[in-house]
C-alpha cells in the first residue's frame, strides 16, 4: 500500500514585528553528514528570520515574554568545567520499575549513557544526540524534522539549529521492551541557554516505555530552555511516554512536541509540570493511520508567580482514529495557567472519536486559569466532545473535614489530591504517581 503523504497541522501564526533578539555568537555545529547539516543550516536561517513572538500572535495572546532577557543568554561550552549543582539522586531513580533498560543523564558539557547489552543485541538504539548524528545517520534521516516543522516558531528553529543535548531512542520492528528507558536533562546555571532535541521512533509492531525528566534547582536570575520532541509510533506499535518538568522558578521554558501514530498504533502520553518561571508548550498528536489511537494526560500545579501555557492539538488525519485528552491543574499564589486545546478532524476521517477536557482548581484569590477548548471538524460521521471548568474548593467538604478535627492545610491537601485522582488513575506507573503526589505535598505545605 502506498504510504500517505505527511500532513502537518498547525495553528501558530508568526509575528511580523521586529525588535530585540537573541545574540548567540556560536556557530551551528555541523560535520555530521548532509541530512543533519542541511537541517541545522535551514533551522539557523529560520531562527534568524523569525522574530521573538509577542502577544500580537494568536497562540501567544495570553503569554507575554517581553520581560525575558533574550540577549543575555549564552550556551554552555562543550567540555567546559562548570561549578554547578550536581544531579539530585532522586532524579536518577527508576520511576517505572526497579531497574532501567537504559538511562541517559545530560548535564551542561557532559552526558552519560547506560544501555542493557541484551537490548543492544536486539538492535535497540538509545544514545545521545551527537552520537546519534555521527553513528546512526540512517535512523536520524527518517525522523529528524519529520514531525516538528522548524517554521512553527522561533523556539522550534532555535532548538533545531542549536540543540546541544538530546536523545535518540529507536526500537526495531516487532520487539517488546519491558524495562523502561529513562533520560534526565539537568539544567543548572544562571544566564545559560539549555537546548534539547528528543527523537523517538518505535518501529512497526514494537512496544516500549520512555520517561524523560527536565529539572534544575531554583536560582536567582534567568535561564532558558528550548526543546523539540519528535515521536514516531509505527504500525501496530505501542509507546508509553512520560514527561516530567520541574525546572527552577527562574527558567523560561519553551517546547514544540509532536507525535505521529501510524495504522493501529497507540500512544499513551503523560505530562507533568510543576516548575519554571514561564512555560509555553505546544504538544500535538497526529493520528495518521487508520485505527490509530492516542491518550494525552496532563498534570500541572503552579504557585507564586508561575505561568504555564499548554497548547494541545489532536489531529485526526485518518478514519477510525481515537483520541482522549484530560488535563488537570491546580493554582496557588498569583500564578496563572493557560490551556488551549483543539480537536481537528480532516476531510475523510470518518468514524473519528475525539475527547478533550481541562479541569482547573483555583486555590487563591489572585490565581487565574484560562481554558479554551476547540473543535474543527471537516468530516460528517464523527463523535467529538470537549469541556472545560475553572472552580474553587467547595466549602462544604472543607467544613466537613475541619469538623472532624483535620487542620485547614491538611484538609486542603486531601481535597486537592482527590481533585487530581482521575489523572493519577490514568498513570500505570507507581513511581510516576508517587512523584506527582510528592509535588502536590510540596505545593500544599
Amino acid at each position: 500500500m502506498e504510504e500517505k503523504p505527511k500532513v502537518v497541522v498547525s495553528r501558530t501564526r508568526q509575528s511580523r514585528q521586529t525588535g530585540r533578539d537573541f545574540s548567540f555568537a556560536q556557530p551551528v555545529e555541523t560535520g555530521f553528514g548532509n541530512h543533519v547539516d542541511s537541517y541545522r543550516s535551514r533551522a539557523l536561517q529560520t531562527f534568524k528570520r523569525l522574530p521573538i513572538p509577542t502577544i500580537n500572535d494568536e497562540a501567544w495572546r495570553r503569554t507575554d515574554i517581553h520581560a525575558m532577557p533574550a540577549e543575555s543568554f549564552v550556551f554552555p561550552r562543550p567540555g567546559a568545567h562548570l561549578d554547578l549543582p550536581p544531579v539530585p539522586e532522586d532524579l536518577l531513580k527508576p520511576l517505572v520499575s526497579d531497574q532501567h533498560g537504559g538511562q541517559i543523564v545530560m548535564v551542561p558539557g557532559e552526558v552519560t549513557i547506560e544501555l542493557d547489552d541484551k537490548l543492544k543485541q536486539k538492535g535497540v538504539v538509545f544514545t545521545d544526540l551527537r552520537t546519534a548524528f555521527s553513528n546512526h545517520p540512517g535512523i536520524v534521516e527518517k525522523i529528524l524534522g519529520e514531525t516538528v516543522n522548524m517554521e512553527e516558531g522561533k523556539f522550534a528553529a532555535l532548538a533545531g539549529a542549536y540543540a546541544q543535548n538530546g536523545v535518540l531512542l529507536y526500537v526495531p520492528k516487532n520487539i517488546t521492551i519491558e524495562e523502561p528507558f529513562h533520560s534526565v536533562l539537568w539544567g543548572p546555571g544562571v544566564g545559560l541557554a539549555h537546548v534539547s532535541h528528543l527523537l523517538v521512533w518505535i518501529d512497526d509492531g514494537s512496544s516500549a516505555t520512555f520517561v524523560h525528566e527536565s529539572a534544575s534547582p531554583n536560582e536567582n536570575g534567568h535561564t532558558l530552555h528550548a526543546g523539540i520532541v519528535e515521536i514516531k509510533v509505527g504500525r501496530r506499535a505501542n509507546l508509553k511516554f512520560v514527561e516530567l518538568q520541574s525546572w527552577g522558578k527562574h527558567v523560561w521554558n519553551f517546547s514544540h512536541e509532536r507525535a505521529r501514530v501510524e495504522r493501529d498504533g497507540n500512544l499513551d502520553w503523560i505530562f507533568g509540570a510543576v516548575g519554571s518561571r514561564l512555560t509555553k508548550n505546544f504538544s500535538e498528536l497526529d493520528l495518521a493511520g487508520e485505527g490509530a489511537s492516542g491518550k494525552m494526560s496532563g498534570f500541572y500545579f503552579t504557585d507564586g508567580s508561575q505561568h504555564l501555557d499548554h497548547d494541545t492539538q489532536q489531529n485526526h488525519l485518518a478514519p477510525h482514529t481515537t483520541s482522549d485528552l484530560l488535563f488537570k491543574g491546580a493554582l496557588k499564589g498569583k500564578s496563572r495557567s493557560v490551556w488551549q486545546g483543539m480537536i481537528y478532524v480532516a476531510p475523510g476521517a470518518q468514524k473519528t472519536d475525539g475527547y478533550q477536557a481541562n479541569r482547573n482548581l483555583v486555590l487563591s484569590e489572585a490565581a487565574r486559569a484560562d481554558s479554551i477548548p476547540g473543535l474543527e471538524i471537516l468530516a460528517d460521521d464523527v463523535r467529538c466532545t470537549h469541556g472545560a471548568t475553572v472552580g474553587r474548593l467547595e466549602q462544604e467538604p472543607m467544613f466537613y473535614l475541619e469538623s472532624r478535627g483535620i487542620p485547614p492545610k491538611e484538609a486542603e491537601r486531601i481535597l486537592v489530591e482527590g481533585f487530581f485522582d482521575p489523572i493519577m488513575q490514568r498513570i500505570p506507573f507507581d513511581g510516576v504517581r508517587e512523584r506527582f503526589q510528592q509535588a502536590i505535598l510540596s505545593k500544599t505545605e
